[in-house]
């Protein structure tokens, strides 16, 4: 491919990506609540994916602790809804979560394989559990109300903390931060010998991705209006994260956007139409990407249009 084609590529990705950027902006003063509340969902799905994808793609650690801290941003935005404004409680649950992801992660990052996997899964479950057992005993109740945000509300600041996440992917992933942690995902034991804090590094990788889980949960949970524990700490939402990265592609940060926009979207549709089978189709969709598509929708794409640049060249 040569760089008049490369050229061209890059500015059509501009174009699109700016088209995108308006219409995702404009999308509140045209479309209908139902339509708002659904591209809501999407961004969040793209928020639990990229924000998944910045620790597990880089590092190799595959983590299943996305429901334990998109559950934390729930619990901490149904306690303090009432009296802080939303916004804040956005940030200062991102925060919560932040914290908490850079205490577990201390405590088990020098774990590894299906030991850490093992870990983050448990955690989802440890943390639902105490919360049920803490609400019967004490408060004698299961659940909590959540003071009602318009979806318009709920829509721009999903948006505002998906555009958040992107930037900060991009800047890591672009800084010695990110080729540290690059590092480690192809070699760990050499990058220690090099000179990198690993554990330091990985802390602080997870501690940030926990922030944007915790952050979705908790405008989220003004969609829901009531949350109880089984809801905030759903295990799909530690899978689904997962299924959508390796669907779209992690090799670069389209491909898992693209991955969450479409599960996303068959989730809708199943859930309606075949609301006792959409797992089981879920898991028919990933087992035939995995055999098949082992790169991803952007893999496949990026094969296809190298045959295609080289059949021109071979013509010319």
């Amino acid at each position: 491919m040569n760089e008049k084609t490369i050229h061209s590529l890059k500015n059509v990705l501009m174009v699109l990506g700016i088209l995108i950027f308006i219409l995702l902006i404009t999308i509140p003063f045209f479309a209908s609540p139902f339509q708002v509340i659904l591209f809501a969902s999407f961004l969040m799905y793209v928020v639990l994916t990229i924000s998944w994808m910045i620790f597990s793609g880089s590092t190799g650690y595959v983590s299943l602790a996305t429901a334990a801290f998109f559950g934390i941003g729930i619990y901490s935005s149904a306690i303090m809804a009432k009296s802080v404004p939303i916004i804040l409680v956005v940030i200062i649950s991102g925060i919560i979560s932040l914290v908490i992801a850079a205490l577990v992660g201390a405590l088990t990052l020098r774990l590894k394989g299906i030991y850490f996997t093992m870990f983050t899964l448990g955690l989802v479950e440890l943390i639902r559990n105490f919360l049920t057992w803490y609400e019967i005993k004490f408060t004698g109740t299961r659940g909590r109300f959540v003071p009602v945000v318009d979806n318009d509300t709920i829509y721009w600041i999903m948006l505002g903390i998906a555009i958040v996440l992107l930037v900060t992917t991009y800047l890591i992933r672009r800084s010695k931060f990110g080729l540290a942690l690059r590092s480690i995902g192809s070699q760990e034991e050499a990058a220690g010998h090099s000179g990198v804090n690993v554990t330091a590094v990985k802390v602080v990788i997870f501690a940030i991705s926990a922030f944007f889980m915790g952050a979705a949960g908790a405008i989220m949970a003004a969609k829901w209006t009531y949350v109880d524990p089984g809801m905030a700490f759903n295990l799909n939402l530690s899978f689904l994260p997962v299924l959508m990265a390796i669907f779209g592609g992690m090799g670069n940060l389209v491909g898992p956007v693209i991955g969450a926009v479409i599960f996303a979207y068959l989730e809708d549709k199943l859930l309606t139409q075949f609301p006792y089978y959409y797992m089981l189709i879920f898991g028919i969709i990933m087992s035939v990407t995995i055999l098949y598509l082992p790169t991803g929708l952007m893999g496949l794409a990026q094969r296809l249009w190298k045959r295609l640049a080289g059949g021109q060249r071979a013509h010319s």
